[in-house]
């Protein structure tokens, strides 16, 4: 829980310095171009060596990429009947799909299931969130920035090589099963930490609750889609298939999580409705802090 209280923490720095009058205003600008560009590469370089696969994890892997399937479809179904504007759609492409399975995933499902449960929590964010981000976000980011030129195959596909997270990705799979030099290991260790203190307070320099009629419905159902539909998926899915155990109340307690913060942070750089993310991430992790045990409740233990 502790977790929780240091991204409020962050939110309230945020917003506070956005209250000072020496701070430039394209502050949150330059906070997220350092994770996008540092923090978020080191963190996948840290995370993608430890990735161990077997049968029994089959069901946390498999469980975000159905998701993020469902989602994408539930995204454009909306956006084509609340007519939303096309940095909207690309907006809630990138965010809603992923979750922050690892800042408050992994604390979380330690202290409600138990260390035992931690390698289903691992598996679920990192063969599903850190691959998406590094592949899926960067793609639609390509194609509905509107900072970007008309996309093409070559043009996404360059994007894509020479995405800072897609390289660390890379890098990071040529290092499967190893371990980095020491110095190297601990300079991302320490880069690492640094992503979740800084992209939160981008985010709550650039949070408001003041948002115009047309972002109301996209909020709305950003929010629905996260915190609600997408865990009832996850349990529907396994649940019809006759599955119960650890690995799935885990796959479903971490499809319930408020939007990644790195996903928010790319989004806002590709020009896709920075306030209305903002907004979506800062709102996500406050009614996290309620929907969270609930959904844990609920779950069939």
């Amino acid at each position: 829980m502790e977790n929780f209280f240091f991204i409020l923490a962050y939110l309230a720095i945020g917003a506070l310095l956005r209250c000072l009058p020496t701070m430039p205003e394209n502050s949150g600008i330059a906070l997220n171009m350092y994770v996008l560009y540092v923090a978020l590469p080191a963190l996948i370089l840290k995370n993608v060596p430890q990735l161990q696969f077997s049968a029994e994890l089959l069901i946390p892997a498999i469980t975000p990429w159905v998701l993020l399937v469902a989602v994408v479809a539930v995204v454009l179904a909306l956006s084509k009947v609340f007519h939303w504007s096309r940095e909207v759609t690309g907006a809630l492409l990138i965010i809603l799909p992923l979750g922050n399975t690892s800042f408050l995933g992994f604390p979380m499902t330690e202290a409600l299931f138990g260390a035992d449960a931690m390698p289903y929590a691992v598996i679920y964010d990192q063969v599903g969130s850190f691959i998406a981000l590094a592949i899926y976000v960067t793609i639609v980011a390509a194609l509905y920035s509107p900072n970007a030129a008309k996309p093409t195959v070559k043009g996404i596909t360059l994007k894509i090589v020479t995405f800072p997270s897609f390289i660390a990705l890379v890098i990071g799979l040529l290092f499967l099963g190893e371990s980095y030099p020491p110095f190297f290991s601990q300079l991302i260790d320490n880069l690492a930490i640094t992503l979740v203190p800084v992209v939160m307070i981008a985010v709550g320099f650039a949070l408001t609750i003041k948002f115009s009629k047309s972002e109301i419905s996209p909020l709305i159902s950003a929010l629905g889609i996260k915190l609600v539909m997408m865990p009832a998926l996850a349990a529907l899915l396994w649940f019809s298939f006759g599955q119960r155990g650890v690995a799935v109340d885990v796959s479903i307690f971490q499809a319930a999580m408020p939007p990644m913060i790195s996903a928010g942070a790319i989004a806002i750089m590709a020009g896709l409705a920075p306030r209305l993310v903002s907004g979506i991430i800062g709102l996500g992790i406050l009614l996290g802090l309620a929907s969270l045990p609930i959904v844990f409740w609920l779950l069939p233990l």
